[in-house]
């Protein structure tokens, strides 16, 4: 018989606040709260399916509203941003008290405790941050704790890497100066630096550099699916030995064999991708980075609701509860609390 026991999911990347700003202009907090169609995340999917929070990407879309391959300016990117943090802010006011804006792993864990959903400020692209990181601070203090230092196009701090399927993510130079100076900065002041949307030049910059664990919140395996935006084996390594992790992403481009957008995928190949990463990296270093609302995923997977699916799968190839736990949201905790502090 199917155990359908909720496991808590942390989830390391979801793009639901662009959605709602880009969808739900006039009604963007009270879309939040009930189940829409073609919405991944709601409340009340969420509490269904045992979404327990995540990290909540601020990304910039196109300034002209046609090429996202164009770099935003940081006016127009520090302006967008502060809306998706006003967005999160006041669905937090609106919920009751089931959403709470956290910034620490004491605060997750207190608010899983509780039922409250747990969702911490990420910027993915960081065209908002100034090239000499005179906001980063003031980003901090409204609450930001994550930040990839690109999309998938080149801005002040590195390149990103394109989408491309076959190919290698080796698609050109690494971080800037500034991005070096970027990373380093991060570090100190406790913010993770994710890097899933980095070329690998970049990513092994940050290898080099970093004193922090490494993170790609939202990318799978090459070998299974090379397409540009997964991980090689050296990368898998990389990010075991700096005890860090990395999050299977539910979008079926980065899943598929072939690499194509059909959501007809069978929980089975998110298995095979666990499974690989957990053969390469251990148990300690995998996680989830849904990519909710940014990518279409899987067709049994299309909502917070759907997350026991995915779990009872796994459990089916064999994972025990411990194992589930750490999976979910016990690796993502972990990496959290040594790259921000107690």
């Amino acid at each position: 018989m199917t155990n359908t026991q909720l496991v808590p999911i942390f989830d390391g990347h979801n793009d639901i606040l662009l959605k709602l700003i880009e969808e739900c202009a006039d009604n963007a907090v009270e879309a939040f709260f009930q189940p829409r169609k073609g919405q991944h995340i709601d409340l009340l999917s969420a509490q269904k399916g045992g979404f327990a929070g995540g990290l909540f990407a601020m990304f910039i879309p196109p300034e002209d509203g046609r090429s996202f391959r164009k770099t935003p300016s940081q006016e127009f990117a520090r302006d967008y941003t502060m809306n998706m943090i006003t967005l999160l802010r006041d669905i937090a006011a609106a919920s009751d008290g089931k959403v709470e804006i956290c910034r620490s792993v004491g605060d997750i864990r207190k608010a899983m405790a509780a039922g409250i959903m747990a969702p911490v400020l990420h910027i993915e692209g960081a065209e908002a941050i100034l090239p000499d990181l005179s906001n980063l601070e003031a980003f901090y203090n409204d609450g930001l704790r994550s930040i990839g230092p690109v999309w998938s196009r080149s801005n002040a701090f590195a390149h990103g890497v394109p989408f491309k399927f076959p190919a290698s993510p080796d698609t050109g130079p690494g971080l800037t100066n500034e991005g070096m100076k970027l990373v380093k900065a991060c570090n100190e002041m406790g913010i993770a630096v994710d890097l899933s949307h980095l070329n690998e030049k970049g990513f092994w910059d940050v290898a080099r550099i970093s004193t922090k664990p490494l993170i790609a919140s939202h990318s799978n395996v090459h070998t299974l699916c090379p397409t540009t935006r997964n991980l090689t084996d050296g990368q898998l390594k990389a990010i075991k030995d700096s005890n860090g992790i990395a999050g299977l992403n539910f979008a079926v481009s980065f899943l598929r064999k072939d690499g194509a957008k059909d959501v007809n995928v069978p929980l089975s190949v998110l298995v095979e991708h666990v499974d690989y990463m957990v053969d390469i990296m251990g148990i300690d270093h995998v996680g989830i980075g849904s990519d909710y609302d940014g990518a279409p995923p899987p067709s049994d997977l299309d909502s917070t609701a759907k997350l026991p699916a995915l779990t009872n799968a796994l459990r089916e190839a064999g994972y025990d509860d411990d194992a589930l736990n750490k999976i979910c949201h016990g690796n993502w905790l972990r990496v959290l609390e040594d790259t921000w502090g107690a």
